[in-house]
Parts: C-alpha cells; structure tokens; sequence
C-alpha cells in the first residue's frame, strides 16, 4: 500500500511539531541549566531596554498535575502548582534545605486543607525563579513535618504574574 504525498507531508510536519514542542520542553531548559558560562557570554546591554516577558510552559504528569522545580534562595526544589491554594506551602524538609527557622518574630499561621486544619509559620521569599520568570518577595508558610508530601506553588506566587492559563494537559504561565 502506497502513501499518499499529503499523508506523508503531514506526518513529516506532526514529527516536526513534536520534536520542537520536545526540545522546548525537555532539552533547553537543561541545555541552560548547564551552561552558565554561556550566560557570561551573552551578557545583557549596558542600556536597559524594555524587559521581555518571560513565559513558561508545564506539561501535566500522568495524573493531571503540574510538577515544577524553581529555585528558593539559588535552591533547587519540587513542588506541585496548586491555583488553589491561596499561599506558596513549603513541607519542613525543604525550609530546612532552604535555611527557614521558625524564631521569635514568625508569626503563627492558620491554614484551612483539604486534610483540616493545620498551623504552620509565615515565611518571605526574597525570590523564587522558575525558568526565566523570576518573582521576588513571596509570601509562604512552612507546615508542619508530614502535613504535605509536596511543596506547593500558590497563589502567592501566581498572582504576581501576569498571567497564567491551563490549556489540554498543559500551563502556560507568563511574567
């Protein structure tokens, strides 16, 4: 059975399609992730121009959720977007990875889950950099050891963006 010239043009597209929507998603992140000396390089102007929205793109994992690595402090950590919740929560592990103590002048703090009720202490994030957006001064509150099994990435964070928008099995968020 011959193929038709369309079905083979078609498919030729779709593969190309696929592999940029890859290389976007999977290898240049990491490709800049591993060559800092590239960004000595190409440093920025000397003028400052108009700065450049940044946006980034999530694909959702195999059970609809959105899994994020931003750096906290120039640390690596993984959370989960949550649009639902009001406020960056970070688990104890990673505020103490993060070098987040609880000490006299933190505030207590009341959170209303999905699990009930737990009371964790407001925190401030001097940035939060996911790809090329960065945010800075983010509210967040450290729960309690076993209260999350993931860091999630709030409302805190989403609403100092411009924008953010859940297309099929994929985020878009824009800074």
């Amino acid at each position: 059975m011959t193929t038709s010239p369309l079905t083979w043009a078609l498919s030729v597209a779709g593969a190309m399609a696929v592999g940029a929507l890859s290389y976007t998603q999977w290898l240049a992140p990491r490709l800049a992730d591993d060559a800092p000396s590239l960004a000595v390089a190409t440093a920025a102007p000397t003028t400052p121009g108009p700065r450049v929205p940044a946006t980034l793109a999530v694909a959702a994992d195999y059970r609809g959720h959105y899994i994020v690595h931003p750096s906290i402090e120039n640390y690596r950590i993984t959370m989960m977007v949550d649009t639902g919740a009001s406020i960056v929560a970070l688990t104890a592990a990673d505020a103490r990875a993060l070098g987040i103590k609880r000490d006299a002048s933190t505030r207590s703090m009341t959170l209303g889950t999905a699990n009930g009720t737990v009371v964790g202490f407001r925190a401030m994030l001097r940035e939060v950099r996911l790809g090329e957006i960065v945010v800075r001064n983010v509210e967040a509150v450290v729960l309690p050891e076993g209260a999350l099994s993931m860091s999630l990435l709030g409302n805190s964070f989403l609403g100092k963006l411009r924008g953010y928008e859940v297309q099929t099995g994929r985020m878009v968020l824009r800074s």
